[in-house]
């Protein structure tokens, strides 16, 4: 599932697309919202919150999608093949006479009022990328991280109530790079190292965001992530693989042995 990094740098690219000219096309093929009409609207910007993208239009409405997990936005020039958008998998068309965005495989689509937006995002925790989070964003994900203190970090990371935006690469990722067993108890977590993991988590992700600029999306070399049975980058222990959560909702976790060894019982 594209985790909050990769929903920023969506977002700017379909900020930079659509932003300033009317829609000459808008398609919502969502049974929810297929008779909505967008077209002659301008699109202001598309914010990320978490794993969620809102594209707001001058009209006063907010169009919100959620990628789940395979789904993704592509943008063309109007006019060409690409553009055409008639593949059954895309589920949103948002076009202007310079560039067409395409929503394929959405996992979620919502038209509402844009001062309606907390209605979706409600219950959410603070977003990571989040300009509010080195303050008032991280002392509420400090709080959250242990509202359930007999959780496992690895399943209470990749909870968004927690914070929004980790997914499995990010969970990973950040607890290697703090030597945290991911099955700890997060409130064994020391009260210091709880800002330090979810600061971590920022930082990791806010580097890939700027890689991605730069490079495109994928960029990053993972050091636990997808790479089970490899060795280590920092040991050369093979990175073993476990689960977060239970059916129907496991997750992979990928670690190391050795770097990140649960302590004493």
């Amino acid at each position: 599932m594209p985790e909050g990094d990769v929903l920023r740098l969506t977002a700017e690219r379909l900020t930079a697309a659509l932003r300033g000219l009317p829609l000459v096309r808008a398609e919502l093929r969502w049974p929810s919202a297929g008779a909505a009409h967008l077209t002659g609207a301008t699109a202001l910007e598309t914010s990320a919150y978490g794993k969620h993208l809102l594209t707001r239009l001058d009209d006063g409405r907010t169009l919100h999608t959620h990628l789940r997990m395979e789904g993704t936005w592509k943008v063309h020039r109007t006019g060409s093949r690409d553009a055409s958008a008639r593949h059954p998998a895309i589920r949103a068309v948002l076009a202007t006479d310079a560039w067409t965005a395409t929503g394929w495989h959405l996992g979620m689509l919502d038209l509402l009022r844009t001062h309606d937006e907390s209605r979706i995002l409600n219950g959410l925790g603070p977003d990571v990328l989040g300009d509010d989070f080195p303050t008032a964003g991280l002392a509420d994900g400090v709080a959250r991280l242990v509202r359930e203190p007999d959780r496992p970090l690895c399943a209470t990371l990749l909870d968004q109530r927690t914070v929004a935006g980790i997914g499995t690469i990010w969970m990973a990722e950040s607890l290697f790079a703090r030597r945290l067993w991911p099955w700890l108890p997060a409130g064994s977590l020391p009260q210091g190292e709880r800002a330090v993991l979810l600061r971590t988590a920022r930082r990791l992700m806010e580097r890939s965001v700027a890689v991605g600029r730069a490079r495109g999306m994928g960029a990053v070399e993972m050091h636990v992530h997808g790479r089970a049975g490899r060795p280590c980058r920092r040991c050369g222990t093979p990175i073993a693989v476990g689960t977060a959560n239970e059916k129907p909702y496991e997750r992979p976790v990928f670690w190391c042995p050795t770097c990140q060894a649960p302590g004493p019982e």
